[in-house]
């Protein structure tokens, strides 16, 4: 079939990139990778992309690939995602996460791409006050990463008011799970994702899993997340792309989250199910921010989207983590 056309994947060597660069490829998309492979991995991108080294804030090489390339529209997962240090080194969050989308943003101007698709974040609602959330909720960012992702956000609705461009900002709530195919998960290391952690406990990679609170206000008294299958998150930017495409006129902040939340203990328990062991817990405070529940309202995507999320059962996300856990071990 022929290519529908290339898109820029910015962050396609890391972990949701690389599911989204999937995506794009079984969707007859071409797809030019940027990564400065800093937390991304060269193997991690398929061999059908092509993968360009370089950091999305260098003009030269971004809009030089643009051209190259005959890019159509960007999707934008790259930058640093890592809550506790955006606190404490919240310089380089603004560095990698808003002044480098800003950069991005305005070479895609230049060359014209028509379309971008952001890679945002429920952080951006901070501590809700009412749960499911709304993407009308109010923006209360309680660290640096929500903040450098809601800039960014500011930015895109700004110029897309002033240039011919439209933007799809995707906020994503919790990502888990890997590509059930086996090509790519997540394979940072130090990761602090709960099921991730939990995974790596149970082939032997930690001695553990720490429950940060117990007290909060929920049935079971620990924090309570939307977990969504990386591979429907995924999905979604493929469909978001086709909107954009089909609407030029219009841009669109939509969550990204199944509507039901899990709370930590539940995803422990679904770990001991699915590998039939018991994982150590080791309950701790609370770590500072932490709210006690954050789960999508996901309305707005169910109905601008023909997107429906395949892999929302909680074990089957554990199973494909595991599966990937497991292949990285044999690496």
């Amino acid at each position: 079939m022929a290519s529908k056309g290339c898109v820029m994947v910015t962050g396609g060597a890391g972990y949701i990139g690389s599911h989204a660069v999937l995506a794009l490829l079984d969707a007859d998309w071409d797809v030019v990778v940027i990564d400065n492979l800093v937390t991304g991995f060269a193997w991690a991108v398929d061999d059908r992309a092509t993968l360009v080294e370089a950091n999305v804030a260098d003009d030269d090489a971004v809009r030089a690939a643009m051209r190259d390339y005959d890019v159509v529209a960007v999707m934008h997962f790259a930058g640093s995602v890592v809550v506790p240090e955006s606190v404490s080194d919240p310089l380089k969050y603004y560095r990698n996460n808003t002044a480098a989308s800003r950069a991005l943003i305005e070479s895609a101007v230049a060359c014209g791409v028509k379309h971008f698709i952001f890679s945002s974040t429920a952080a951006t609602y901070g501590i809700p006050d009412v749960v499911p959330v709304r993407e009308d909720s109010p923006k209360q960012p309680i660290n640096p990463y929500g903040m450098s992702k809601l800039m960014t956000e500011i930015m895109l609705k700004d110029t897309a008011a002033a240039h011919p461009i439209n933007y799809c900002a995707l906020r994503y709530f919790n990502v888990a799970g890997a590509d059930p195919q086996g090509r790519s998960g997540q394979s940072t290391a130090g990761a602090t994702h709960l099921i991730k952690v939990a995974v790596e406990a149970a082939i032997g990679k930690r001695d553990g899993v720490s429950v940060f609170g117990t007290d909060f206000d929920t049935p079971d008294g620990t924090g309570v997340r939307d977990y969504i299958h990386v591979s429907d998150l995924a999905a979604a930017h493929v469909d978001a792309l086709d909107l954009l495409i089909a609407k030029p006129d219009e841009s669109h902040t939509l969550n990204c989250g199944y509507g039901r939340g899990y709370s930590v203990l539940e995803v422990l328990d679904a770990v001991d199910r699915v590998t039939n062991m018991k994982i150590d817990r080791r309950m701790e405070g609370r770590r500072a921010g932490d709210p006690d529940a954050l789960v999508a309202d996901n309305a707005a995507i169910l109905k601008a989207l023909p997107w429906r999320p395949k892999r929302d059962d909680l074990d089957g996300i554990v199973r494909d983590a595991l599966g990937w856990e497991r292949r990285l071990a044999e690496r």
